[in-house]
This record gives C-alpha cells, structure tokens and sequence, in this order.
C-alpha cells in the first residue's frame, strides 16, 4: 500500500473511539469577543448537559461539537451500555451532591468566626467505619451489573431473551487488521473476502454520504436481526475492531484469534476506527494519507433479503455486489432518510 502522511486534523477521543473534524483545526492569533462569549456559553451547556443529563442516544448522527453523550444504540449489548451507564451517571451525581453538602456545612459550621474554639477530636470510630464500609457497599452494588454487562458482552444468550446457539443462525465474520486496513472474509457465504480502505479526499464523490476520514471503499454488510460472530486477529502489529454503536471494541492481535458478537437492530450505517496506536506512515500527498488515524471501520446493516443478494453477487464481482445493494428501496426512520449511526464518540 503507498504509504501518507497525517495531517492536521480535529480528533477527540473516549475510550480510545475518535471523531474527526471535515474542516480539521483552525490557527489564529488571538479570539474575539462574540467568539470568547459563545465558548463560555457552549462550556456552560456542556457542564449543564454533564451534571443534569442522562447520557441517552445522541440526536446528531455525525460528530458534532461539544458532543459529550454515547452514540445511539443499535444492539442489545449496546442498550445495556447504556443503561449502566445512566444507572452510574445517577449514582455519580448522588455522591457529588453529598460531598458538596458536606463540604458546605464544614465551611459553614466549623469555620473561625462560629467555632472559635477548635475541637481537638482526632479518631471517631463510628465516621471512620462508615466512610470505609459504606464506599465498599457502593462499589460492590456497582460491581454487580457491571460483571452481568462483561458476561453478556461474551454470551448473546445473556443479552437477547430466547437466543439460543443450537438453533438461531448466526453469520461469522472474520476481521483482519493490517497496517493500515481492514480485511473481511466471510466464510460462512461462499468465501468472499475483501479489503476495506478509507476513501482519500479526493475520492469522495458525495461528502454528506462519505464522510471524511470514515469512508471507505468496501463497507462490511450484515444483515439486520441476526447476531454476526467476529473473529478479530492481526496481521502485523496490534490493531482494535470498534464500532461504538453497536458496542462492540476488540484488540485484532496478531497469532490470537479474539471473538466478540453484536445484532444491528435496525438499517443504516455504523462508523468506527481502530482504536489502538498502530504506527504511521509518512508521505508528502495529502491525498494519499495511510495511519493509525485512517482506518476506519464501516459497518452497513441491510434486510435479511438485501443481505442474501448482495453475498451471493459478492462471490463473484464485488463491484457490482455494491451496485446492487445501492439499487435496493433503503428503509428509512419515519423521516424518510436512511438510519444512519455515526462511529465516534
């Protein structure tokens, strides 16, 4: 593969999952007024979204700024991330709100001008037992679904009521991640296989469909409804598969074959990116970039129909697999636009 350069760009990270800016970071030598205004106005909001909010589905379907919720779910493993993390969002909030009284009152109760008399109390058993024991309960309370959560994220079964191997089908997938790609086969339907590169700047047609530096040429398709088993393994250095609305972020380490599981819920196209460090290429065309910031992960959950014809093409002319698949009636959401369910958080 020709090798690129980085440049550039806007990226925010959680959890090792990026979101990139189409107009990159902007240089200049100092900032106005109004645009002073509008950053402490958007840092309010935020603080008030982070404090009062439930981290729900986010509305926008692409990165936008001061983002700061989870992407919206589209699996059931993804529905309990975000009931976990609601449920600790609440927990969190309740602790805050107590040590902040707490600290009120000392400020109030005991500062010089109403307590001149300093009390000369070292130990008290009874505040040292409760500080210590009930931390432990809350940690051990939180530990519960958090173990169910890692469970279910090995065992569909755990996550999908009446799921059982012996009888529901289910589609592997295997992904191998090199440097700096993705490589699908799907051994289950006739062998196909296909690399999937991102789209360079100068190969996006239709920036709204293909957005930059999440793009790419060969999307993985899956049918919705059914649960796809993949295999992640890597071919030179330690990559990570992950697409966070589907919940889904697993190493590809090379000479270990690691398994995970997810079920799209519903039609549209999922984005992700590797999300482990894994090297860089440097090169002078801007639009020939290669790199850990460019491998993207596109995952497109079609009809179970769809899904059927396009394999079955697939095995033959890829080319014209995706031609065939971009002929078919898209769903849409009651809106009359395609579900689409953008990767970076």
């Amino acid at each position: 593969m020709p090798a690129g350069r980085q440049t550039p760009v806007l990226s925010a990270t959680c959890f090792g999952w990026y979101g990139s800016s189409e107009s990159g970071l902007r240089k200049g030598n100092g900032m106005g007024t109004k645009a002073l205004m509008r950053t402490v106005l958007g840092s309010l909001a935020t603080l008030g979204v982070a404090l009062f909010g439930f981290a729900g589905a986010a509305g926008a379907t692409q990165p936008v700024p001061w983002e700061i919720n989870l992407q919206p779910a589209a699996s059931p493993i993804m529905e309990m991330i975000h009931s976990f993390n609601n449920g600790l969002l609440v927990v969190v909030t309740l602790i805050v709100l107590f040590v902040l009284a707490l600290l009120i009152y000392c400020i109030v109760r005991f500062n010089s001008r109403a307590n001149p008399v300093p009390s000369r109390t070292t130990h008290n058993t009874l505040i040292e037992v409760i500080w210590t024991v009930v931390p432990i309960l809350i940690l051990v309370g939180i530990s519960i679904p958090s173990f169910a959560l890692l469970f279910a994220e090995h065992d569909p079964a755990r996550a999908i009521a009446g799921f059982d191997p012996a009888k529901d089908k289910e589609l592997t997938i295997k992904a191998t991640g090199n440097q700096w790609y993705w490589t699908y086969d799907y051994p289950d339907n006739e062998d196909v296989s296909f690399d999937s590169l991102m789209l360079q700047d100068n190969q996006r047609t239709d920036p709204v469909a293909q957005p930059r530096l999440l793009a790419v040429d060969n999307e993985m398709i899956v049918p919705v409804g059914q649960v796809v088993r993949m295999l992640i393994i890597g071919n030179d250095v330690i990559h990570s598969w992950a697409v966070p609305s589907l919940g889904v972020k697993i190493d590809a380490i090379p000479g270990r074959l690691n398994e995970t599981w997810f079920r799209a819920d519903r039609e549209g196209i999922y984005y992700g990116q590797c999300s482990e460090l894994c090297g860089q290429a440097p090169a002078q065309d801007m639009n020939d970039l290669h790199g850990h910031a460019f491998m993207p992960i596109v995952v497109r959950a079609v009809a179970p129909d769809k899904f059927a014809a396009w394999v079955a093409a697939a095995a033959k002319d890829l080319p014209g697999a995706y031609k065939l698949l971009a002929s078919a009636p898209k769903a849409d959401d009651g809106d009359g636009k395609v579900a689409v369910a953008s990767a970076v958080q």
